[in-house]
């Protein structure tokens, strides 16, 4: 059998590491019975990537393993898809949860391409595995497509409330912003704005980047101060960052409150990245971070299903909600972690921890905040679109009190259901890459409002 690898990569990763994870990988597949073609680097570029891709197609090889080896978009891996059709899987790799940056980061990127090939009909092949320990017989069921593809059942739960309808009602005349386009490849943030209309009444109204950045070079100097000094009193380290970076991404916050204030709008949902790096020279994190405080909910990466899924969680707990990625699954220790760069609202924060400012891991610019999550009962959420379903998926754990695991705002979590279980039912059923967090078990009444908002319920 003939197996052609292909290593995804993108460079503003820990390329050293991913080249030393990729190193194990393919040392461990030499060592199988199976010929073995390609995956001599990482590809970074789609060029390259396309290229490597038909020559595999040139080989007749049997099957392709897109190893994971970072996050990255799902655009080639969809593309790699419709080439190999059945015959190609995605090995993801975990990486060590030691309080620094995310190196890696692959498990989001399975999770990010898990739901796009969900949209084009196709159930992911798939192994989380480290390429040092991994059996030899879960290789094996991998590459002959023998590991369970099982989803989660979708029910209607049938059943409303009072409240459930009042939320429905209310929300009905919320606004929201969006700014920028969603980024290339994250099918999971696209929407039609009338299928958002049907659903919930929402309006969406759209900004430019260029809007957002030139009223944020306006802002006057002295309401820059005063929020300097409001962020100073609440968190460490601030004058360790780079003072023209902390002013333009402070000038985001105040930016964002005008655009707000002149329609009212009940949540945001931002083109975070690139250009607010390589255009604009600040970080929207902690902006984003400040108005979730303030409970007006943002969604990274102009992700419209994701700022509705907060509005409704936010509805439904009366508490501020964290916007965040699942980044690890440990079965072993039975948990996972969340994890967004550093936009947690800061009432999330350990009660014995300071918050602290810091810059983006990949990107290198203030501000960020710092900090693990604090332990209870919290209540996940997602408004999903997998399968070209509309759904409401749910889940509850326990944040944890640990060690942060990542940089930037992060928790620990022990699922209601075993975390194996969990992993299964997140890729298996395409879910999302966000899902929304609040503090507190709200399941009973988000099945309440799903059934008034005549959704069917997931629960993983």
């Amino acid at each position: 059998m003939k197996i052609g690898v292909l290593a995804l990569g993108r460079a503003t990763f820990d390329i050293e590491f991913a080249n030393q994870k990729l190193s194990e990988c393919i040392s461990f597949l030499k060592k199988t019975s199976y010929s073995i073609i390609g995956g001599d680097e990482i590809l970074l570029e789609s060029d390259t990537t396309q290229n490597e891709s038909e020559r595999l197609q040139n080989e007749n090889v049997d099957f392709v393993i897109i190893i994971q080896v970072t996050f990255t978009d799902a655009l080639m891996t969809v593309q790699i898809a419709n080439k190999f059709k059945d015959n190609f899987g995605i090995w993801a790799i975990p990486e060590p949860r030691l309080g620094e940056r995310l190196r890696l980061n692959s498990f989001c990127g399975l999770n990010l391409a898990s739901h796009a090939l969900s949209l084009n009909n196709m159930l992911v092949n798939w192994i989380f595995e480290d390429p040092l320990i991994i059996q030899p017989s879960i290789f094996d069921a991998f590459v002959k497509k023998r590991l369970s593809k099982n989803k989660p059942k979708i029910v209607e739960y049938g059943v409303t409330s009072d409240r459930a309808k009042q939320i429905k009602n209310k929300i009905k005349e919320f606004k929201i912003a969006k700014i920028g386009e969603h980024p290339e490849g994250f099918d999971t943030c696209k929407y039609n704005k009338d299928e958002v209309k049907k659903l919930t009444g929402i309006s969406i109204y759209e900004f430019t980047l260029n809007e957002l950045f030139k009223e944020a070079k306006s802002i006057n100097k002295k309401e820059i101060n005063n929020l300097h000094k409001k962020v100073k009193s609440q968190i460490s380290s601030l004058d360790n960052v780079d003072p023209k970076e902390l002013d333009l991404s402070l000038r985001l916050k105040s930016s964002l409150d005008k655009i707000r204030e002149k329609e009212k709008f009940n949540s945001f949902a931002i083109r975070c990245w690139p250009e607010t790096f390589t255009e604009y020279g600040g970080a929207i994190c902690a902006p984003v971070s400040m108005l979730s405080e303030n409970k007006i909910p943002c969604a990274c990466e102009a992700d419209i299903y994701g700022s509705i899924t907060q509005i409704v969680l936010q509805e439904v707990s009366g508490s501020q909600v964290f916007l965040t990625d699942l980044v690890d699954i440990d079965i072993n220790d039975n948990t996972g972690v969340v994890w967004h760069c550093g936009q947690a609202p800061i009432s999330m924060c350990d009660e014995e921890i300071k918050p602290e400012a810091t810059i983006h891991t990949n990107r290198k610019m203030p501000l960020l905040f710092q900090f693990p999550l604090k332990r209870g009962v919290v209540t996940l959420m997602r408004i999903s679109k997998s399968f070209g379903k509309q759904k409401m998926v749910i889940s509850k754990g326990e944040m944890l009190k640990r060690d942060m695991a990542f940089t930037g705002t992060s928790g620990v979590i022990k699922f209601d259901k075993n975390a194996e279980d969990v992993l299964n039912d997140i890729i298996n059923s395409g879910l999302e890459h966000h899902m929304a967090l609040s503090y507190g078990d709200h399941t009973q009444l988000l099945k309440e409002v799903a059934s008034t908002m005549e959704l069917p319920v997931q629960e993983i």
